[in-house]
């Protein structure tokens, strides 16, 4: 249906032709979701049916290229409730996007891209989605790079009613008004149904008042009524505000049984019910071939080559090196480290987003001297996790910096999707273990390793001091893919040799992965991550006065364990893990897990948080987990005896 004739939204009125055939091509459409979900034996019919004539507007009438489904300055269409992977399937495979007959064939199969949910790797599709709620986020960190980018487009963003019982869409819009980003319009598919009912009996939700108390433009419109939606969709020349149109439609559309029925939502029609729902449609059934084809293994040509670009910025400047007498906080360095990449890059500037704590995670001075490229989210962290990542594949270099618990443990959710997504975001999470101190167990963040950790496409960095802090900041910044940079909030000493030049000096260069040797030793190794390096640097000392030749290591990648660094610590009598970090989940763990596959004997123990802490001086903290340098001195020359 490549034939359908593209208006571009630029008429009052969709043309005659063009509504005739896309009325025809939504009837075939509906055939192709009934057959695939039943192929399948799963899926999302219903939304999918009341979804379709919204879908099949916004593919045929924006402006996309299916030829270029990547072409720079394209309008995006971002679809929250990826359910509907059905009627998304069908639309861009009838539009050319890709091979139809594959998606209807192969839909849910293993190993098939055309998967339950709307998958990235799809030709047209610009998000993988599935959680509800994020998608409005995702099309707002879009439209802010693109606009930074200085490409005017529009952003299109279609939802369920049902998932605007999630409070991050009441983030997201608040977040798009408030940057007037008014070439975003999303669309309320307002089939009034959910998994357990009535939407509106399920849990109360007005959408169109919230929206309009936010500051948006709100339409009503029939969402089957193809000139009626045109109209709607059609953007004002200089649109005022962001724009919001709940369309009315009904669940299932287009065949009998299936309108308004809730327990379509979720479920796929049998054969012979698909056979009466294709006679009603006037559509032949072909369902044997199909499943012929689903049965063989055919699964059409090979995956799709989308090459998704990974911005990084286009020069890391001079490394700023902090003398050995200098004392700062490494949250102070990646601001420092910030300001200079900005500097270096001024004809690309990073985007850098906060959530009301500039002056803590220490942005407040990249916000005053570059406003334009500065996002300012308030108590928004879901929403700001969201945008950010969609930011980062959408052609800029974005930063986000908030305390630990904020950045990792609030919002694993949506990093989980950033790393399906593969996006390119850079986290600075500061204020991380028992360092926070009298904020209390609420503050501590002593988990982000575990969390951070189970996700494949997250690069985990927890430097040791300032001089590693300027390193790590600015090698993610020229490297693509997800960081998630950890650190204190304490100033700490700057980390030296034996004849006193600062460790991490002009010599040094980070690389992802690699562990450092900090002090020499023959009879016991101290393993130490972020701000405990400083005090296994005190307890080999401590040590030292009992004649145990003490090494010290420091691991800044505490999820990169390689056979170099078992080697080497195979060949001590004892190894001590240290780290303000829970101990059997952090950087510890890791190595144990590791080293139970290694062929030497590691005698290893393990030193971290073991339970929540309180509120009190870091200092006192420590005290209390057993982490002071006399603490550890005292706990090895135990060990030893």
């Amino acid at each position: 249906m490549s034939n359908i004739e593209r208006t571009l939204f630029v008429p009052s009125d969709i043309r005659a032709g063009a509504q005739k055939l896309l009325k025809e091509f939504c009837r075939n459409a509906r055939g192709d979701i009934l057959k695939m979900t039943t192929l399948a034996g799963s899926g999302h019919p219903g939304g999918s049916m009341s979804s379709l004539e919204i879908f099949a507007l916004l593919w045929s009438q924006a402006n996309v290229d299916p030829n270029n489904p990547l072409m720079i300055g394209r309008d995006r269409i971002v679809v929250s409730h990826g359910h509907t992977s059905p009627a998304v399937y069908s639309t861009l495979g009838r539009l050319d996007f890709f091979d139809l007959q594959r998606a209807v064939a192969t839909f849910r199969k293993a190993g098939s891209p055309f998967e339950g949910h709307i998958e990235r790797s799809v030709p047209g599709v610009e998000l993988t989605t599935g959680n509800l709620g994020q998608g409005v986020s995702a099309g707002a960190g879009m439209a802010l790079a693109d606009r930074a980018n200085g490409i005017r487009n529009h952003v299109w963003i279609v939802t369920g009613d049902g998932e605007h019982q999630k409070g991050q869409i009441a983030e997201a819009r608040r977040f798009i008004r408030k940057y007037d980003l008014n070439n975003i319009t999303v669309v309320v598919d307002c089939n009034g149904l959910q998994i357990s009912g009535r939407t509106d009996r399920v849990m109360y939700t007005d959408i169109a008042a919230e929206y309009r108390a936010d500051g948006w433009d709100v339409t009503e419109v029939d969402g089957h009524s193809l000139p009626a939606l045109y109209r709607a969709l059609k953007p004002e020349e200089v649109p005022g505000a962001p724009r919001l149109i709940m369309a009315m439609t009904v669940m299932g559309k287009g065949v009998s049984f299936m309108e308004n029925d809730a327990q379509y939502h979720g479920r796929a029609l049998s054969p012979d019910q698909l056979e009466s729902a294709l006679y009603e449609l006037g559509l032949t059934d072909d369902l044997d071939e199909l499943t012929e084809l689903r049965k063989n293994g055919w699964t059409g040509e090979g995956d799709f080559d989308l090459r998704f670009p990974c911005p990084v910025l286009g020069s890391e400047g001079t490394p700023i090196i902090y003398d050995a007498d200098h004392r700062t906080d490494n949250r102070s360095a990646f601001g420092a480290a910030l300001m200079d990449l900005a500097e270096m890059n001024k004809d690309n500037l990073p985007l850098v987003f906060d959530c009301d704590l500039a002056g803590s995670v220490k942005t407040k001075q990249f916000g005053n001297e570059y406003p334009d490229h500065f996002f300012q989210s308030g108590i928004m962290e879901h929403n700001t996790a969201t945008a950010a990542g969609a930011a980062s594949i959408a052609g800029k270099v974005v930063f986000w910096s908030d305390f630990g618990v904020f950045a990792a443990d609030e919002t694993f959710n949506q990093h989980r999707l950033n790393d399906i997504n593969m996006t390119n975001l850079k986290v600075v999470a500061t204020h991380c273990g028992l360092d926070v101190g009298m904020d209390g167990k609420t503050h501590h963040c002593i988990n982000y390793i575990s969390l951070m950790g189970s996700l494949y496409h997250y690069n985990t960095v927890v430097p040791a001091d300032p001089d590693q802090t300027d390193r790590v900041i600015r090698y993610a910044a020229v490297n693509p893919g997800n960081f998630f940079i950890a650190m204190g909030r304490s100033k700490l000493p700057i980390i030296t040799k034996e004849n006193g030049e600062p460790f991490y000096g002009k010599e040094y260069r980070f690389v992802y992965g690699l562990h450092d040797h900090i002090r020499e030793g023959s009879d016991v190794a101290i393993v130490a991550m972020g701000n405990m390096v400083c005090k296994a640097l005190e307890a080999r000392e401590l040590l030292l006065g009992s004649d145990i030749n003490t090494a010290v290591y420091a691991v800044s990648c505490p999820l990169c364990t390689n056979a170099e660094l078992l080697e080497e610590l195979s060949e001590y009598r004892l190894v001590v893990t240290l780290e303000d970090h829970d101990r059997d989940t952090g950087m510890g763990a890791k190595i144990a897990i590791v080293a139970a596959g290694f062929p030497k004997a590691i005698n290893l123990r393990r030193k971290g948080v073991t339970r929540y802490g309180v509120s009190g001086d870091p200092e006192d903290l420590y005290r209390m987990a057993g982490l002071l340098p006399e603490q550890v001195a005292e706990y090895i020359l135990a060990e030893l005896s």
